[in-house]
């Protein structure tokens, strides 16, 4: 068998193509060459039009794409590609079996870089390993993306949490969307409150979902989400997102502890033994805590009630909950740690949604697990400049997106 032949069953060619020549240059003291393979179709060849009407070749154009290395040696395949003039009149291109349309790089090379980024090798590292501009790898991979965005169906959508995240470090946000049940992200805008809402329930729409059959949506304590939602997903029950409402009641604790901590040379350096959960402190730091609330009382009395709150995400009937929250809120409004009575205010003002949590279960990890997730590609990113990558990369490690790009076996 000769080289060409074994070359042509590698790139699994078929009839009408065929490698009809193969050079490798290696310049002289270096350890890397390049690889040129050239494609051709057989004389007389004919092609299908877009009815399926074998059609002859009207004329051809010179065609490269860079494939993947050949042992240390770059790859690149050419080849004359075909133009076929169909019935109607118009010249169409001839799609080739071993590139998609526009690319300027095989299936196989695109296939392999998007699993090296599936492998969670940040972008512009997989850019350097195949020695490309990273530019150009952005724009193969955002393709494949978007592909497997505009093809999601989003009919089986009714419970959503919305949550926003930036781009880097003090840079614009973007609005996550999470399908509850799947525990996938299925929208992601550049938009915030009200806006980001709108152009949900449009996206829904257009994938085959519905606004109105959507049931439960876990938001925080945003006015402008609230407002969004009331208007855009009519039907759907708003549950404040349990990390949210937690959040602030940490906040709370966090001015207390600075209040105390004014003239207090004790309490210095100890802002995160006081509010950690008491589980996750080493022996050595829950001795220094239980120390502390003993001698400051009023943080202690604060801590105690801090605890008391996380027992009301246990409860399963609505009527116990609700006792339970009327009968914590009473107990803080005796008090005079004022931080937790502004919480106090703020529970009373969005009652209904903290209720709602008791009702519809909703689990919020989900969206706490994604945005460790997000997190996680923002630091081996080092920060996203470009917001659409950014957005596409969200779509690609939580999207549970199906691409089409070929499958390389490892």
């Amino acid at each position: 068998m000769e080289s060409k032949d074994i070359f042509g069953l590698a790139l699994n060619l078929s009839e009408p193509w065929e490698i009809s020549e193969m050079k490798l240059t290696k310049l002289e003291g270096l350890k890397r060459g390049q690889l040129d393979i050239y494609i051709d179709f057989v004389s007389g060849s004919e092609f299908r039009d877009s009815d399926g009407q074998l059609c002859g070749v009207y004329d051809s154009e010179e065609r490269s794409w860079q494939h993947l290395n050949f042992f240390e040696h770059t790859c690149y395949l050419h080849a004359r590609v075909p133009r076929i003039k169909q019935a109607d009149g118009k010249v169409k291109t001839v799609p080739v079996p071993w590139a998609r349309s526009g690319s300027g790089f095989t299936l196989l090379f695109e296939a392999f870089a998007m699993l090296l980024i599936e492998y969670e090798m940040p972008v512009n590292k997989v850019a350097s390993t195949l020695r490309v501009v990273p530019n150009r790898l952005w724009r193969v991979f955002n393709h494949w993306v978007e592909d497997g965005v505009k093809k999601d169906d989003l009919s089986s959508v009714t419970q959503i949490g919305i949550d926003d995240t930036s781009s880097r470090k003090g840079h614009k946000y973007v609005t996550v969307n999470v399908d509850l049940a799947t525990r996938r992200v299925i929208h992601v805008c550049e938009d915030r409150g009200i806006e980001a809402v709108a152009e949900l329930a449009d996206v829904l729409t257009s994938k085959a979902g519905d606004p109105e059959k959507v049931d439960n949506v876990a938001i925080d304590m945003s006015p402008s989400y609230i407002s969004g939602v009331q208007r855009y997903l009519p039907k759907a029950q708003i549950v404040f997102d349990k990390f949210h409402v937690v959040a602030k009641l940490g906040e709370a604790m966090d001015e207390l502890r600075k209040q105390e901590s004014r003239g207090n040379e004790q309490l210095k350096g100890h802002k995160y033994t006081i509010l950690k959960n008491y589980k996750n402190l080493s022996s050595e730091k829950r001795e220094e805590l239980d120390f502390l609330l003993m001698m400051y009382p009023r943080l202690g009395e604060a801590y105690r009630l801090k605890v008391m709150f996380k027992e009301f995400w246990d409860f399963t009937n609505t009527q116990e909950a609700m006792a339970y929250l009327s009968f914590w809120c009473d107990i803080v409004d005796e008090t005079d740690i004022f931080p937790f009575k502004r919480f106090v205010k703020t529970v009373k003002t969005h009652w209904s949604g903290i209720m709602n949590y008791v009702k519809a279960r909703i689990n919020s990890g989900v969206m706490e697990g994604i945005n460790n997730k997000i997190q996680l590609a923002k630091r081996r990113a080092r920060g996203f400049r470009n917001k659409t990558n950014f957005i596409n990369m969200i779509y690609f490690i939580a999207g549970k997106m199906k691409f089409d790009y070929p499958y390389y076996p490892l």
